[in-house]
């Protein structure tokens, strides 16, 4: 008589047992046992955003700051996989008109100073800036994908605090600024403020050559700068319906953060004025 009996376990490892106590045990029970345990088992994904998921919540933060903002895809332009092109690239630019308030003065002052109707900027957008490595290759990458603009800004969702020291020391030396995004877009913070540099046109110029849309943007702030008075509306209505989409109300921004797995606090309450969107 068999005084040892066994059940096959993981792989070829076998579970031994003494027959005189077979019938004290639930043979079945502890096979099923077993062979659920020596299932690999299946990580559940853990679902999360993209980093163009955020570019409606900086659009909305800019547009409540009187900026027009276009995304600009590396994927659409010529020669779109040559690796040098990565580092032109802006994620978004915006533009703010400065002195358009008024309209009567508005040409004697672009006659007169420049500098003071308009002023372009770009935007490298980032998820997430956990480690000193990954601050420092992101900064440098906004440094070279803004040469070519007035301002230029890193911004990401998530930033480690400790970093802040780093961030102010790259900030003197380099001049991109940082901005905080927040889920609640107009909670967003300019951390370290970017300095003015002159526009480089030869940069502008290549951009233009090799996308469209970036082209576009360029040529719609040239009809803005120089509209006459009667049109002026309509060419500006011609601009924002170009531009990046933004949120309307509170409701959407909470929906649009749950739709696309963005970290977002529910007992967050979002001040949101439609007086301060034109």
């Amino acid at each position: 008589m068999t005084r040892v009996k066994r059940i096959k376990g993981k792989q070829s490892q076998y579970l031994y047992y003494l027959a005189k106590f077979e019938q004290d045990l639930n043979i079945n029970e502890i096979a099923s046992d077993i062979t659920e345990k020596s299932q690999p088992k299946q990580q559940s994904k853990k679902q999360t955003y993209s980093e163009k998921n955020l570019h409606k919540l900086l659009s909305s933060y800019l547009k409540n700051k009187k900026i027009y903002t276009k995304t600009i895809l590396h994927e659409e332009s010529k020669n779109s996989k040559d690796d040098h092109q990565k580092w032109i690239h802006p994620d978004m630019i915006g533009i703010e008109f400065l002195n358009l308030t008024s309209k009567v003065n508005k040409a004697f002052i672009k006659i007169l100073n420049k500098s003071d109707t308009f002023k372009l900027t770009s935007y490298e957008i980032k998820k997430e800036i956990n480690t000193d490595y990954e601050l420092k290759k992101y900064y440098f990458q906004a440094v070279s994908n803004s040469s070519w603009a007035n301002y230029g800004y890193l911004v990401a969702l998530e930033i480690n605090d400790n970093l802040k020291d780093e961030m102010q020391r790259l900030n003197e030396s380099f001049c991109i600024g940082i901005i905080e995004l927040k889920s609640n877009p107009y909670e967003s913070e300019i951390l370290f403020q970017s300095k003015f540099k002159e526009l480089d046109f030869k940069t502008i110029d290549k951009l233009c050559k090799v996308n469209e849309k970036y082209e576009n943007f360029i040529e719609m702030t040239e009809r803005m700068l120089t509209i006459d008075k009667r049109n002026y509306k309509s060419v500006e209505n011609e601009l924002s319906s170009f531009c990046d989409e933004y949120f309307k109300n509170d409701s959407e921004v909470k929906e649009y953060c749950k739709k696309h797995f963005i970290p977002f606090d529910e007992d967050e309450e979002i001040e949101y004025c439609t007086k301060k969107i034109f």
